[in-house]
């Protein structure tokens, strides 16, 4: 191995380990039998079972769940329509309409959240409808969980073959199902793939969540941040290496099925 080699080797597990260092961390002091304090002082899975019949947590853990599943699929048919829209169809301000897709994805959470906070106090005021709690929630993760899947799906789309769905038209099928039989088909890898991006960030949300929620509609990042406040206990290492085990699973499917190779697309 030459010194170049050596060098950009050294400088990747660097950088490897300054991201997944603490991540590591957590998962293995959800083990530690201490229950204060940073001193390891021996393995247990007792912080496990105390979580699982902790009632408050899987009430949280519920909510999430509910809260990402209802918001990917509202997100994920919005996401979908959008994206074939902006790419197939040509209309006055479609670039400006491209253009702002971009917005909620570069906008600081805590800035959307406000923004959100602001529109359903004002909604409320004139018509009593939008009080904080899970509705409130899920529409706000669908307004930032839209144009990561509309991004996706476009993507996939630009290398798709158009041809094929020429050809379904020329054999006198309508544009519904053309896009049915053809072009979902197709571009189903980037729409699953848009899905469990959706739902990975919507569990890993903090911000928003916690700005558009309501009594009994706590998650589980809202409970570590409240539980934290209190001091780091094995408990919440444990809750902590659930979301990330399901990040990590998010993660791995988005880049799998980012990576299928639909019949009729482009490379």
């Amino acid at each position: 191995m030459n010194r170049r080699s050596w060098t950009l080797n050294l400088a990747a597990a660097v950088l490897y380990a300054f991201l997944y260092a603490p991540i590591v961390v957590v998962i293995v002091y959800s083990f530690n039998s201490a229950r204060f304090g940073g001193a390891w002082t021996g393995f247990t899975t007792e912080w496990y079972r105390t979580l699982l019949s902790n009632s408050t947590a899987l009430a949280a853990a519920k909510n999430t769940l509910l809260l990402g599943v209802f918001s990917t699929v509202i997100s994920t048919v919005l996401g979908t329509l959008l994206a074939f829209g902006l790419s197939r169809y040509q209309f006055p301000g479609r670039g400006l309409f491209a253009r702002l897709l971009f917005v909620p994805v570069f906008i600081p959470d805590v800035v959307l959240a406000v923004a959100l906070l602001l529109t359903y106090s004002l909604v409320r005021s004139w018509t009593g409808f939008l009080e904080l709690g899970l509705g409130t929630m899920i529409l706000a993760h669908v307004t930032f969980q839209i144009p990561f899947v509309a991004i996706v799906v476009r993507s996939r789309l630009a290398g798709l073959d158009s041809s094929l769905e020429e050809a379904a038209r020329d054999l006198g099928a309508s544009e519904w199902r053309t896009f049915r039989h053809v072009t979902l088909p197709l571009i189903l890898p980037g729409v699953l793939a848009g899905a469990m991006l959706a739902f990975t960030l919507s569990l890993d949300d903090f911000v928003v969540s916690f700005f558009t929620s309501g009594p009994g509609s706590t998650t589980l990042p809202i409970l570590i941040y409240s539980s934290v406040k209190r001091g780091i206990t094995p408990d919440i290492n444990a809750l902590s290496t659930f979301i990330i085990l399901a990040s990590i699973g998010g993660t791995v499917l988005v880049a799998l099925l980012q990576h299928l190779r639909a019949p009729g697309s482009r490379r």
